[in-house]
Formats: C-alpha cells, structure tokens, sequence
C-alpha cells in the first residue's frame, strides 16, 4: 500500500516535478526495494527533475536505508518504510543528503526547502479518522426495519452454496431456496405470448419476423405507440404508460362484472410491493398519540411490518384464526382497533387475500363484514391481491375488495378510500423479475390524487418493460386470436400443477406427528406450526434465537432446505411456524416434504 507524503504541483517542462501544492508523493516497498513515486495533477515548475526514487543506494554511499546487505537482513514489517519516511523528511527540512551517482543534482538557485516546508503533510499509513456513517448516526428507522423473507436463513444458505461450488462436502449435494415465491427460478416456464410481446417491444425489428404470431406483434405496436419515441427505452408518465393504463381498467371492468374503472385511477408500479410501499408513505402523518397506526394481518406479509418501520408509523397487529383456517374475524379487528385507539390514531386497514404467508381465501360475507367496519370506523382499505389468480380450493372463489364494495350500495362505494394492488410476479406468469404491478384507488380526496402523482413522479416512472410485462396479465390472448390455444393451455397448466402441489404439501405435512398444516385454498405457500419441545426452546435461547429460527436453521444446516421461520411473519406466543413456497417440481417437492419429515422426526427425538 501506498503511503502519501505531501501535495505538490507538476511542473510542465517535462521530466520536472516539485514539492508543491497539487502532486501526491507515494512510498511504496516492492521486494528489497522502497520507491518514492511523485503523482502529479498539474502546475507550474521550479524543476525537481525524477519522478521515481529508488531509496536503495549502493554500499560505498550511505542513507537512512543502510547497505545492501542491511537491507536484506531479516526486519520488521515497517523497518524500511519508516527508513524511507525519515529520508524524505529530512529532504522536505531542507537537510542535506548524501547523492547516488545515478540522481543529479537540483538546478541551483531555488529554495527548495521553504517551497517543500509549506507543502509537506504528515505521512501516516493508516486513516484513523471515525466514520461519518456508523450503527450509532444512520436512520434509526431504517436500521430497525427487518426482512425476514430475505433475512439471516437466506444469508447463510447463500454462504452454503458457496461451500457447496468449492467443494466443501453436505450432508447434500444443493440448497432448495423455499423461502421465496420466485417461479421461474423453481423452474416454472414463461408464458410464450407474454415473452414474444416483451420481445418484440424490445428489438422491434422482430416485427417483421414470420416467427412470431401476428396477435402478439399487434399488442407489442400498441404499447410501442404508446411509449415516447415507439422506445421501451425511454421514460413513461409517472402514473405509466396510458394504453396499458387503460388495459388495466378494462381488466378489472371484465373481472368485477362490469363494475367501472377509470384508467386515471390506475397507477403503475414496480411491483405491488412499490404500490403499497407509496401509499403507506402518503398515509403516515402526526406524532405521540395521533401518530397513523396501520392494521396487518399476524401472520403478515413482511413487507408491511418493513414499511411501517422505515415510516416510523404504528404497527397494529389483528390475528388471524388459525383454528378457522386462517379466517379473518371482525370482532378480533374491533379488539385490536380499540386498543389501538389509547396510543395511535388508527388509519389504515391492510387485507391481504389470499392470505401470504396463510394461503386462505376470504369468502364474500367476511369481504363485507370488512368493509363495512372499514366504513363505519373510517379507516382506508389497502387490498393486496397479487394472489388473485391462484385460487385452488373447489369451494372457495376470489372476491374482489373493489366489487363488493360496489354491490353494497353507494354508501360504502362513494365513501371508503380503497387501493387495490395486483403484480405480474405471482399468478400463473410468475416474471418476478419485471417487476411490474399497478394499484387502483378510488374515491381518493382530488387534492390528495395530486399529491400522489408528485410523490410518483420522483422516481420517474416505474420499469416500461415491466409495464409491458403487465399489459399482458390483464390482455392476454381471447377466443379466436392466432395464440389463445398455446395460451390457455400453458395458463391451465401450471394452475393446475400449483393445485397438485398445494394438496401433496397439505397432505405430506398432516401425516408427520408434530406437524399441522391448514388446507392451502390459494397463494403459493403452505405455513404449517410445528411442535418445538422445551429442550429445543432452551437451546435457542443459548444460541440467541427465536425457536422456529433454531428449528429451520438446523434444518438448513442438515438438509439444505432453506424455509422462513413464522416469527418472521408473526405468529401468536407460544406457536412457532415455518413458510415454504411449493413451487419447485413435483418430484423436487416430493424429495423437499421426505427430507422436512426426516429431519422432524430427528429433531424431536433430540430435543425431547
């Protein structure tokens, strides 16, 4: 490493440098050598002539280094640098040095000694200035947000995979990533029609390719059209590009039933996570008692407990009925909003259906229920409904917020402030990658839509190849189009894997003693409780964990499978849960359950 010596300014007569203001002067030790580099930025000259010193004179002269032979006998790690620090001090003070025959002499005439003296700083080979940055000074709200879908499992089952690739033997030969709903990386495939419009919008000159179906170049014009330049390269409005605004509306007119949607109600968005995450922000205001309180689900998704966090607003936990299959109760809302109201102002109401991480789908009388206490205790509704395609149960059906909200009358429709959220990462296309999403909100105060657009507009606008990525979820392929037939049976394909998938897990896991897991109506994941013996509690107090963080560490360490322990979703005391998303394969999801059972039944004969 390098130690800076002083400032100086180059000299522009070449080969001449000088110990000014401007030019940084390096020590650096190569070998039985320590060099004086001179780096120069510009200036003006007064001639120092060599901008490399080899401070390693010969026997028959003498400087601070020593001889030859001195210099190879065995010293400490900074002997020679602080040899070479004391030569060129004593050159900046103006001493005079005995020459190597190899360096000529200065041009006479130049007080050299005083130029070097206002320049010099102090050599140190270590910054020990404090960090402006530390625990101590950064954001308190950011540092006390928390991730736990990405959280200290996922770190340490990437440090895993590394061992794996260098060779370092398992108990295993790979990690199974259960943690995250990501399709495509468990191996589900791309819906073709989406991938050739994102194509064509892409490299538009596959417009004229015969390769691709004619409807899905008619959709990737459309959008082009509507993108400034016919690029997806460049920016859209910050609410989004309008053609696939007005998709987005005319896709919820069709699921709703007709229900209207207003195209300026629409808000496209990098993800529903980005949605939620804006209106959260326009939400939160006040301070002490009236500080927001926002209402989530335990277990809830941890995006919620993060935002609430990083917005230093009041998280108000509503539990749901485990016992019930997850159902949501009214009277548990009432409770946990009444005791609520003694510290916050509760304002928000966030639903989250089908559930994540529970994997319930809410029937039309609870859907009411809600509303109607969102209405009568004046709360704004945030409906997260990125599941709404994966619904699985034969007895259950998806209810929109928005549509019931209008079938209860103009009441409820005219007066609740509702924001709704779908994505393109979940459903049956699962590009998480795009990150593509809309919100709507309606009935949203007219000063406020303006506010929502500036708060919007800072981040430009969200990713065009994800909003094209959306066009497509809500303007697939119809009766009668060139692709429909190559769509709906990949579409019907993987829902109806996910279904198989979604039975095989509840039906594995009921079967291990130990293990409860509730019937998987939709979503992606199962969020079975597991039984935890004292003895196993005891050892994560040891270790400084919560228990279901223990259990599902050591099932990591022992089977490769990484899941997320239920603390990080919440769960009520004194029950422990892990999440695992039942994406991979069907023969991958078989081996994962065989592996979960195994190593359950392990855990509890050491622990009991």
């Amino acid at each position: 490493m390098p130690m800076w010596a002083c400032n100086a300014m180059q000299c522009n007569t070449p080969g001449c440098l000088r110990l000014q203001t401007g030019t940084r002067l390096a020590i650096v030790r190569t070998g039985l050598w320590t060099r004086l580099f001179l780096y120069p930025y510009g200036g003006g000259c007064d001639c120092f002539p060599h901008h490399l010193w080899n401070l390693h004179p010969p026997r028959e002269h003498a400087s601070p280094l020593g001889t030859r032979e001195e210099a190879a006998r065995p010293s400490s790690k900074n002997e020679r640098t602080e040899a070479a620090v004391r030569f060129v001090s004593s050159l900046v003070a103006g001493n005079k040095q005995p020459r190597s025959a190899a360096r000529p002499r200065r041009p006479p005439g130049k007080d050299w000694s005083s130029a070097a003296k206002a320049s010099a700083i102090p050599i140190k080979e270590k910054q020990t200035r404090e960090k402006i940055l530390t625990l101590e000074s950064m954001n308190p709200q950011v540092k006390a947000v928390e991730y736990a879908v990405r959280g200290p499992i996922v770190l340490k089952a990437g440090e895993i995979e590394n061992e794996l690739r260098k060779g370092i033997k398992k108990p295993f030969t790979e990690v199974i990533k259960a943690n995250i709903g990501d399709a495509h990386a468990m191996g589900q495939q791309p819906i073709t029609f989406l991938r050739q419009v994102v194509a064509l919008c892409t490299y538009p000159n596959l417009l004229d390719s015969p390769s691709f179906p004619e409807d899905s170049k008619k959709r990737a014009r459309r959008i082009l059209q509507g993108c400034g330049g016919n690029s997806l390269g460049s920016y859209s409005a910050s609410q989004g590009v309008n053609c696939i605004r007005e998709d987005v509306a005319a896709y919820i007119e069709r699921r709703d039933g007709g229900v209207p949607a207003d195209p300026e109600n629409i808000y496209l968005t990098t993800g529903a996570s980005d949605g939620i995450a804006t209106i959260l922000k326009i939400l939160v205001s006040g301070g002490g008692r009236s500080r927001t309180g926002v209402m989530i689900p335990i277990p809830q998704y941890p995006l919620y407990s993060a935002a609430i966090s990083e917005l230093d607003a009041i998280q108000i936990n509503y539990y749901l009925d485990e016992e019930n299959c997850w159902a949501l109760d009214v009277n548990e809302l009432r409770r946990s909003l009444n005791e609520a109201k003694t510290y916050c102002n509760p304002k928000v109401l966030c639903i989250i259906n089908p559930g994540n991480p529970t994997g319930q789908v809410q029937n039309r009388k609870c859907i009411e229920d809600v509303i109607h206490f969102a209405w009568e205790e004046k709360l704004f509704l945030l409906a997260d409904e990125v599941y709404q395609d994966n619904v699985y149960s034969e007895s259950c059906q998806f209810h929109s917020f928005k549509k019931i909200l209008y079938e209860m009358g103009p009441d409820y429709c005219n007066n609740v402030e509702l924001a709704s959220f779908h994505s393109t990462s979940k459903g049956y296309m699962g590009e998480c990658g795009y990150r593509g999403g809309y919100m709507e909100v309606i009935n949203l105060h007219p000063d406020i839509k303006g506010q929502l657009v500036k708060l919007l507009s800072v981040r430009l606008c969200p990713p065009v190849s994800g909003q094209a990525a959306m066009d497509i979820v809500v303007n697939p392929p119809v009766p009668g189009e060139e692709s429909y037939a190559q769509f709906i049976k990949e579409k019907e394909s993987v829902l109806n894997n996910l279904a198989k998938k979604a039975k095989l897990t509840e039906d594995m896991f009921n079967q291990v003693p130990g293990i409860h897991c509730n019937p998987l109506q939709g979503a992606m994941y199962a969020f079975p409780r597991i039984f935890i013996p004292s003895k196993a509690i005891e050892a994560a107090k040891v270790h400084k964990m919560a228990p279901d963080m223990f259990y599902c560490m050591k099932l990591l360490e022992e089977t490769g499978i990484c899941v997320v322990p239920g603390s990080g979703f919440g769960q009520r005391e004194g029950t422990y849960h892990f999440r695992m998303t039942i994406l991979p394969p069907v023969e991958k999801l078989k081996i994962l359950l065989e592996k979960v059972k195994d190593f359950h039944i392990k855990f509890l004969k050491e622990y009991s």
